[in-house]
């Protein structure tokens, strides 16, 4: 896999970046088009002209997002572990009663 420079343009600037492939260019222009998108959101609510402030505003709400995401799989993995939990209660009680079914069938025969 070689490496491509491609330009990428976000809030009407022109950017050249380094890629390793078709699928990153893919992922890269996704990226772009999020970002480009977050900056314009900001602009218009902000009614700012400068590039920097809308640039750190978005930023700014983009790792909002991220943290906001992260807190919800951490939230998501904490259950999951306590379903877990709980499966491997409910196995090891059925296990028992399986073993206690055929201690009694074992005993009457």
């Amino acid at each position: 896999m070689t490496d491509k420079v491609i330009e990428i343009e976000i809030y009407g600037h022109k950017h050249k970046i380094r890629v390793k492939g078709e699928e990153d260019e893919k992922y890269i222009g996704r990226l772009t088009s999020y970002v480009d998108q977050r900056m314009r959101e900001v602009a218009v609510k902000s009614k700012s002209a400068e590039t920097l402030k809308i640039a750190v505003l978005a930023a700014l709400n983009i790792a909002d997002d991220y943290f906001i995401c992260q807190r919800k799989l951490d939230q998501l993995n904490e259950a999951i572990g306590h379903m877990e939990n709980e499966i491997g209660s409910l196995e090891e009680c059925f296990s028992k009663k399986d073993e206690d079914t055929f201690k009694n069938i074992e005993d009457t025969t």
